[in-house]
């Protein structure tokens, strides 16, 4: 079974672009402190604009996602 990430990365590929990053490596550890990362995962969903809409830790939910793109 696929994780619901990969799901909606394949699904929505032409609407959402999807960035993974290791908090394990250098640059990981700065993009997370830069976007207060606390826990791993962290899903944070930004607008077309940029601007953070939310964020979930821990899990992700796909009618959250699919409802965050609809106008």
């Amino acid at each position: 079974m696929k994780p619901i990430v990969d799901g909606i990365e394949s699904q929505y590929q032409d609407e959402l672009v999807v960035l993974r990053v290791d908090v394990t490596t250098s640059a990981g550890r700065t993009v997370g402190q830069d976007f207060g990362f606390q826990y791993t995962p962290t899903f944070i969903f930004f607008d077309e604009n940029g601007h953070e809409m939310w964020r979930s830790v821990g899990s992700l939910d796909e009618t959250q996602v699919i409802g965050s793109m609809e106008p």
